[in-house]
């Protein structure tokens, strides 16, 4: 053998890193010291492609904190899925043949679970940054490692950000009225609420649920017959260009609840949406899992993050960025591009000093870390704060809601 690495097709199915009968297979693996070549699936396009380029984003700025601490070399190539979940796996594929060993992804959790289906096929590794479907590590996938919460999770966790505002607040709602995205995601959040919210005993009435079209260019409907139901508050399950299609609409019909929650779902944190609405951004609450701000570290990478891009140090970006940090710790450990390495070390991952809140970054038997916090954010100032639970509050919660037609 060479200085550079080769290996035959013959020998990668030997081994197992390569399947005969799809085909994909790595053109080559990294010789040692080369860059570990990995492939990050992202819809960087379509409908969701926010969503994507912050993600890259946050990717980009984790790649170059790891090689300014001298890290594994890591070569990332990117892949766009173009907001169809169909075409992860496409493009899962050709990324695998083009030589990645380790692939990163997705924002999604309809692209994700076809990325998992070419990762399991080819048996590479990967690595999920963004992606909330439960039934993602319930397939019998071995590949694949979530460093997200599952809808279920998400929704535990909200509920009991619930329950503290009202016993903060001394506000207590009592209904509530859901208005969700129907795909992938959506449902999936909505399947976690209906097996959650009488088994943690919520005090408040679930009255309705509407749901919408992920194409929908005009949710006047939908608000509408959510603002008819008359419930105190608003849980709508969204991403960010849904989010503010429905907060325009409350302003156009004078509706102001109590209070707008999301129960777990991107869009009002984001830098597009508080830009795209000013002030009517404010008081729109949502629980999801965030970057600690108590921690010196998170917050100095995210003043460095948001100093440098211009841009907000949100949710998308601070899980692209640890997914690079857990890349960078696991093939440091594996000495070695080999996926089957890799894999190996990023189940043995033990990770207790990182930004996300929560506790040390550890993969169960099924690949999912589930020792990730949920917070409670509000936008406040046109910006995002932590106001529950206690141990990470930046400031006290603005609630009921300020009317829109008061600001």
């Amino acid at each position: 053998m060479t200085k550079r690495l080769s290996i035959t097709r013959r020998r990668l199915l030997a081994t197992g890193i390569g399947a005969a009968s799809t085909g994909i297979l790595p053109r080559r693996i990294s010789a040692q010291g080369a860059p570990v070549k990995i492939g990050v699936i992202l819809y960087l396009s379509g409908i969701q492609s926010f969503m994507g380029q912050q993600t890259r984003k946050g990717n980009d700025f984790g790649a170059k904190i790891v090689k300014e601490a001298a890290g594994p070399p890591m070569e990332f190539i990117y892949g766009d899925a173009e907001s169809k979940p169909e075409s992860g796996r496409v493009v899962a594929e050709r990324l695998i043949r083009d030589g990645c060993t380790l692939l990163i992804g997705t924002n999604d959790s309809g692209s994700t679970i076809s990325v998992a289906q070419a990762a399991e096929a080819a048996k590479i590794p990967f690595l999920i940054n963004i992606a909330s479907a439960p039934q993602i590590t319930e397939q019998g996938f071995t590949q694949i490692f979530r460093n997200f919460p599952p809808a279920t999770n998400l929704v535990a966790n909200a509920v009991a950000r619930i329950k503290e505002l009202g016993a903060a607040t001394g506000v207590e709602p009592k209904t509530a009225v859901i208005l969700h995205v129907n795909d992938t995601f959506g449902q999936g959040v909505m399947k976690g609420v209906d097996a959650l919210w009488e088994r943690l005993q919520v005090p408040m009435k679930i009255v309705d649920r509407i749901s919408y079209d992920v194409r929908a260019r005009d949710l006047s409907v939908e608000v509408a017959k959510a603002k008819a139901v008359g419930a105190d508050l608003l849980m709508p399950i969204t991403r960010v260009s849904d989010a503010i299609l429905i907060v325009r609409e409350m302003v156009k019909q004078n509706w102001s609840p109590m209070g707008i929650i999301s129960p777990g779902s991107p869009g009002p944190y984001e830098k597009a949406f508080t830009d795209a609405l000013g002030k009517y951004a404010d008081g729109y609450m949502s629980c999801v899992p965030w970057y600690d701000p108590t921690k010196k570290r998170s917050r100095e990478i995210a003043d460095r993050f948001e100093r440098e891009s211009g841009d907000r140090f949100d949710l998308n970006a601070a899980f692209a960025f640890e997914a690079v940090e857990i890349a960078a710790d696991a093939i440091k450990r594996a000495k070695s591009a080999g996926p089957a390495a890799i894999h190996a070390a990023l189940k043995a991952t033990d990770i207790a000093d990182h930004i996300i809140y929560g506790g040390p970054i550890r993969f169960d038997e099924k690949g999912q870390n589930n020792n990730i916090g949920g917070v409670m954010l509000q936008n406040q100032n046109g910006k995002p704060v932590v106001v529950n639970p206690a141990d990470a509050r930046e400031a006290k919660a603005i609630f009921p809601l300020v009317p829109f037609d008061k600001r």
